[in-house]
């Protein structure tokens, strides 16, 4: 078995373990993050209602100025935290429930993380 092969499994069970015990609601929604080579995608999920909420990548044009091309490293992490943070205070949500989807807490996934706790979203 090849090593992407291996850590792709071992991300897929991190992420079900995880899936077991957190469900976001109405009050307080589940935000998931995907993580690429290069981009970071969220949604924000209602899992009452199986809906969701609101969604974004660093991808998206409003964030994205014209001059960069990419956002795959810890200062782009910060730079979409904090654009995360206003466009869900725009949705009038404050509290999320955070779903890093199995990837570590470490790198990237903890700079977005903290990057939405200092524009005063509570997780």
């Amino acid at each position: 078995m090849s090593t992407a092969v291996f850590r792709e499994e071992k991300l897929k069970k991190r992420h079900l373990r995880i899936r077991k015990k957190i469900f976001g609601i109405a009050d307080h929604p589940r935000l998931s993050v995907h993580r690429s080579h290069l981009n970071l995608t969220v949604q924000v999920v209602n899992d009452e209602s199986e809906r969701t909420l609101f969604s974004s990548s660093t991808l998206a044009a409003d964030f994205r100025p014209k001059g960069k091309k990419q956002f795959g490293n810890i200062e782009g992490a910060k730079k979409f935290g904090a654009y995360l943070g206003e466009q869900l205070k725009k949705h009038k949500i404050t509290r999320i429930i955070f779903d890093r989807g199995g990837y570590p807490y470490h790198g990237r996934i903890k700079a977005f993380a903290e990057s939405l706790r200092e524009s005063g979203i509570q997780f």
